[in-house]
């Protein structure tokens, strides 16, 4: 399963306007509540921590409900027990149901911190409808989480894949092309164009893999495969330091670790499925 989807919650959107039965879920013991500092869950045991209600801050984020179980997630002040991880490191020995409800707190709480004023006036404004929206008090204005859409494809020739190294990653280590949906651009047109401007290829048919919330800080990766016109490929030198292309069979040796010159994408991104799903073919 790719990390972060499937998320078991029923998000519940109607009741989060309803104060009366968010203050009553607030005080039932059944609720679960839990804990992020500075984009990092608390975790407890290898699986996150589930604090008493009495944790709950004056702007707790509603989740949803799992079951008849309402869920939310703080950011408390004081000492809690258990110990705040990094996400990326902690997220893959999760249970894949918390790591999903984990990203879902951790982008909204990023969403909170990075628009603490109005766009359109400038004043500063506050959490409404549970944290899933702001409103100034200075002019109205209401604000929305909002989600940064990537393409993230796999280039493919003559049966053959690509992928391609940035300068800042480690020697060896290679992943899928990728690069954020611009204004105006279709999911495909974005596609055609990162592949073109980071390997010099033109996309002649886009093909939809699957999608992964990716929270650091609040993305959506929509995988893809890219069918180019020819395998003359060549690294930007902007974004991209290396590109390569890679036959099935060295696809396999690549992901089983005995590539002698490549290294895998993290099991954590939706690049390292895209390969799976390529390499697994006949």
């Amino acid at each position: 399963m790719i990390p972060f989807t499937n998320n078991p919650l029923d998000r519940a959107a109607e009741r989060r306007n309803d104060a009366a039965w968010l203050r009553a879920q607030l005080e039932d013991s059944s609720t679960i509540v839990i804990a992020l500092r500075e984009g990092k869950p608390l975790v407890r045991e290898g699986a996150l921590a589930r604090l008493s209600v009495d944790h709950a801050t004056e702007s707790p984020l509603f989740l949803g409900v799992r079951g008849d179980v309402a869920v939310f997630a703080v950011e408390p002040a004081g000492e809690v027990e258990g110990t705040f991880e990094d996400f990326r490191s902690v997220a893959l020995t999760l249970p894949e149901d918390e790591a999903a409800i984990a990203a879902c707190a951790r982008s909204l709480f990023e969403w909170h911190r990075r628009h603490r004023f109005c766009s359109v006036c400038g004043q500063p404004s506050t959490i409404a409808a549970a944290g899933w929206q702001r409103v100034c008090a200075s002019c109205g204005a209401e604000h929305f989480p909002r989600v940064d859409p990537v393409v993230i494809m796999l280039p493919l020739f003559g049966g053959r894949c690509l992928l391609g190294r940035n300068f800042s990653w480690p020697k060896g280590r290679m992943s899928a092309l990728a690069g954020f949906v611009e204004p105006g651009e279709t999911i495909e047109e974005a596609c055609v164009r990162e592949v073109k401007e980071e390997a010099g290829l033109v996309a002649v048919r886009v093909t939809y893999f699957a999608s992964q919330p990716w929270p650091f800080p609040s993305s959506l990766m929509i995988g893809l495969f890219a069918e180019v016109e020819n395998g003359h490929a060549v690294a930007d030198g902007k974004e991209l330091e290396e590109v390569r292309w890679l036959t099935r069979e060295e696809a396999r040796q690549v992901l089983g670790g005995t590539h002698a010159e490549v290294l895998a994408p993290s099991t954590l991104g939706i690049s390292r499925h895209l390969l799976e799903a390529w390499a697994r073919q006949d």
